[in-house]
């Protein structure tokens, strides 16, 4: 039995700093992830794409984030169990909780933040006959080393942000790209667009529109091309060495379903003061979590973090004011943080 303050379900960008804003408090935590590396779709889904939206931070990979906040977190000694599917979370008695994963890793904790992003997420397959055939081979869902992909020639289905994101990084990579997408009306960015269409003036990338992928051909289980179906035309053989799928993701809450919280669809309804969950002592941060006004951003999740950790604080700790300190001048901080005053 592991015995700590809190439990983490998820290390995300948002679980690794809730860790974090927990440990200024002088709060322990565990961190319990059912993926293999940290970052959760950071790493998983984007490690090299560029984020511009963190606070002070004018740019960063998914992965370069993950790296910061996990050198942030060091001086709290925190454990991360990688591969480790949280399975049951049920009170132990009035004050705690008993945490335990598929693996039979057993904690004691006084309260659990569920920072699981999306849930348990997949990408959503391609329902193409003996598509299977070239996964992870030929055929991919995410993007590990765009030098695989140099001097090839790609096939990209999908329309989103994910999709032109990487047709535009591959193209100045791969010996051509083409982009199919279901729709004429694309639901990326609108400027990432428009640099897809300058390449496509440029010839490094082509387009097919309101169209799908029928049939995959090859020898074995190297593929060799792509048909796809536009609407009122003939099918087109695309020549491909490699396809790139960015359907979007298939969210599932998993065992956190049966929890007895409060969900709303696939995500769990909190308070916005202390985003609590229906339960007494389970909160939820990140894009786990609903509430009116709810936003998908990885900085309103840090957000909650901070707020949720407060809230924690004064639940384990009953009758004892949490005073706000700050991290620039409080020697208390300092301390925890490992940091010599002056």
């Amino acid at each position: 039995m592991i015995n700590t303050d809190v439990v983490v379900v998820g290390a995300g960008p948002v679980g690794l700093f809730q860790v974090f804003e927990l440990g200024l408090l002088g709060l322990k935590a565990e961190i319990i992830d059912t993926l293999r590396q940290p970052g959760g779709q950071c790493t998983e889904l984007y490690p090299d794409k560029p984020i511009y939206d963190i606070p002070a931070v004018p740019i960063c990979t998914g992965d370069e984030l993950t790296e910061a906040l996990l050198k942030q977190i060091e001086p709290f000694g925190a454990n991360i169990h990688l591969g480790e599917e949280v399975t049951v979370v049920k009170k132990n008695d009035e004050h705690g909780f008993h945490v335990e994963t598929r693996n039979g890793k057993k904690f004691a904790a006084k309260a659990v933040v569920i920072a699981g992003g999306v849930g348990s997420f997949q990408p959503r397959p391609i329902r193409v006959k003996d598509a299977e055939n070239y996964a992870g081979k030929s055929l991919h869902y995410r993007v590990k080393n765009p030098q695989q992909f140099a001097g090839k020639k790609l096939v990209i289905l999908g329309g989103g942000d994910s999709a032109l994101d990487w047709a535009v990084e591959l193209a100045g990579i791969a010996a051509h790209v083409t982009v199919v997408h279901r729709r004429d009306e694309y639901r990326a960015a609108p400027a990432t667009v428009d640099t897809m269409r300058a390449l496509e003036a440029d010839g490094a990338i082509s387009t097919i529109e309101s169209a799908k992928a029928t049939t995959f051909a090859g020898n074995g289980d190297t593929l060799t091309g792509v048909t796809v179906q536009a609407k009122e035309s003939e099918p087109v053989d695309v020549p491909a060495d490699h396809v790139l799928v960015f359907f979007g993701l298939a969210p599932k809450l998993g065992p956190i379903a049966e929890w007895g919280l409060d969900i709303n669809r696939k995500t769990i309804n909190v308070d916005t003061e202390k985003f609590e969950t229906s339960e007494p002592g389970i909160y939820a941060v990140g894009d786990i979590n609903y509430y009116p006004g709810k936003k998908k951003l990885i900085l309103c999740g840090f957000h909650e973090a901070a707020l949720a950790a407060f809230a924690i604080k004064a639940q384990i700790e009953p009758g004892k004011k949490v005073h706000v300190q700050y991290t620039t001048t409080s020697p208390i901080m300092h301390e925890r943080l490992g940091v010599e005053d002056d």
